[in-house]
């Protein structure tokens, strides 16, 4: 997982309640292999009409929106099922942060456990940003892990995250990852356990 410590870019700010995975990721796109990417069927019914035809005024259609690597959401974002699909969905498209009042629980996780960070704002700071970037000429913003600031068109705001995922995040690893790193701690502790109580070490009764 890479490290993430600040993002740059462009954000998009998507409108509605309780966005679920299933619009996030329709179901039926889960059948294909992630090897070819699943940013393309981000959104998919929302960005495209049967025919294939993108939808116009959906804002991911939209310069300089679809070049979007950070998304400003409403409340209750990534509700629903629990597919991580709509996790690879966000991050093959671009997105590295997603930034919203609350989280489905799932989606949280499952955004933590890919690199991808749920910034949580407070609804009146999540409304602000959003209006803020559909007023701006430039909507960009600037996400920065390690002071938890939102800085941008005009706004600077504070965020939280889970702290055990931010030391994760920042150092680019997994619950595996950031164990295996302790692993010379981990064996010193067990060395002195067992010099300690060697009776319960050895397995005697």
């Amino acid at each position: 997982m890479e490290a993430f410590t600040r993002k740059t870019g462009i954000a998009v700010p998507l409108e509605g309640r309780n966005v679920d995975t299933d619009q996030i990721i329709p179901a039926r796109f889960l059948k294909f292999d992630r090897a070819d990417g699943y940013g393309r069927f981000l959104f998919h019914d929302l960005r495209f009409a049967e025919s294939g035809q993108e939808h116009a005024d959906f804002i991911l259609n939209r310069e300089p929106y679809r070049r979007a690597s950070i998304l400003v959401a409403d409340e209750n974002f990534g509700c629903g099922s629990s597919r991580e699909g709509a996790v690879y969905a966000l991050h093959d498209y671009g997105i590295r942060v997603v930034i919203a009042p609350r989280f489905g629980d799932i989606f949280y996780n499952n955004c933590l456990r890919n690199g991808l960070l749920p910034a949580l704002v407070t609804d009146e700071d999540a409304r602000a940003l959003r209006a803020a970037l559909a007023a701006a000429a430039d909507p960009s913003l600037t996400v920065d892990l390690e002071a938890q600031r939102i800085v941008g068109v005009g706004i600077d705001v504070a965020f939280t995250v889970d702290p055990f995922w931010r030391e994760c995040l920042l150092q680019g690893v997994d619950e595996i990852g950031l164990a295996l790193r302790m692993l010379p701690q981990i064996e010193a502790f067990e060395r002195e356990y067992r010099q300690q109580v060697p009776w319960l070490a050895s397995g005697s009764t």
